[in-house]
């Protein structure tokens, strides 16, 4: 729980923060205020002046409860109906609806373990938002944000928790025209490296974002991201029509940036100047542990039962001046 001094050194923290920002030309997330620490914070940070909250979720249910259905949607199986085969990732796990591997813990926050079965099968979860409509609208910004405790499995190789966006063309089609309509992975780890990277995905294969691997930051530092939270944060400026930007933040603190100018006009509008929804899922195995181990994974003494833990999550946003 935040105490009283923690709340006033957080502010001040923040205070002297927006300025610098300001001078810069840059925002600062919204809920830089409440990103100090590794300290989970038990309430959702409110926007600053100028911002409002679209959504928010602080995950207060009861031990051992599935997530409100009105605003989240349990993805199931391995993949969309109708879309790639293993998320087309080739991820290894089965997604479920069962508490055992999506549950609210009744201290608020939402966990997502991954589970292997005596067969050696996986089982874990990947939830969405609901809405699909989170978006920064001509001249204004979008703040995705989520305080995260990553997985610390004693053996992690093939861990792979994530916290991204996808266009919300995708939802109607499953998401069979990715990349095009756009996705940004604001944290993602593999193989409980403790480190995270983000990653804007855009165009087509192959194409101006050099997908599958897109236009990414590459693994980070991230320490003490798998013992206590930490707030992952993506924000799209579109205050400036010929100059917009895509911006990273772990804790408050700018990571990494991708700008309209890094792709031509048509696909940056294509991937970003729309409606998004969140997700959060924690995969097993699959392309990008496999690219950073070199090997296949996950192996036969990886550790059953890890989990991402979220104590909250929110999408902010400031309409255009």
């Amino acid at each position: 729980m935040r105490t009283l001094v923690k709340r006033r050194r957080t502010a001040l923290f923040s205070a002297l923060l927006l300025p610098v920002a300001a001078l810069l030309g840059l925002a600062m997330p919204a809920s830089s205020a409440g990103a100090a620490g590794v300290t989970a914070p038990s309430d959702v940070p409110a926007p600053p002046t100028g911002w409002t909250t679209a959504f928010s979720d602080d995950f207060n249910g009861a031990a051992n409860t599935g997530l409100n259905t009105s605003d989240w949607l349990y993805d199931t199986g391995t993949g969309y109906a109708g879309g790639a085969a293993a998320w087309g990732t080739g991820e290894v796990e089965t997604d479920t609806t069962s508490t055992a591997n999506v549950y609210q813990d009744g201290s608020g926050h939402l966990v997502i373990k991954a589970i292997r079965d005596g067969s050696g099968n996986w089982t874990s979860g990947r939830v969405e938002t609901q809405r699909t409509d989170f978006a920064a609208p001509a001249g204004g910004e979008l703040e995705m944000s989520a305080s995260i405790e990553q997985p610390n499995p004693a053996s992690g190789l093939g861990y792979w928790p994530a916290f991204w966006a996808l266009g919300a063309a995708a939802r109607p089609v499953a998401a069979t025209n990715w990349p095009s309509i756009g996705e940004y992975d604001i944290m993602e780890d593999v193989n409980a490296l403790s480190e995270h990277s983000t990653t804007f995905h855009c165009d087509v294969w192959a194409g101006e974002c050099n997908d599958p691997d897109g236009i990414s930051s590459g693994l980070q530092a991230c320490s003490g991201c798998q013992t206590g939270y930490h707030t992952y944060s993506a924000i799209i400026d579109r205050t400036n029509a010929s100059d917009e930007q895509l911006r990273f933040y772990l804790d408050g603190a700018l990571t990494y940036t991708v700008d309209q100018s890094q792709v031509s006009a048509s696909v940056w509008a294509a991937a970003i100047d729309h409606g998004f929804y969140a997700i959060f899922d924690l995969a097993i195995g699959g392309s990008y542990p496999n690219k950073v181990c070199g090997c296949t994974s996950p192996s036969a003494d990886t550790t059953s039962g890890a989990a991402m833990s979220v104590d909250w999550f929110a999408a902010y946003e400031k309409a255009g001046s």
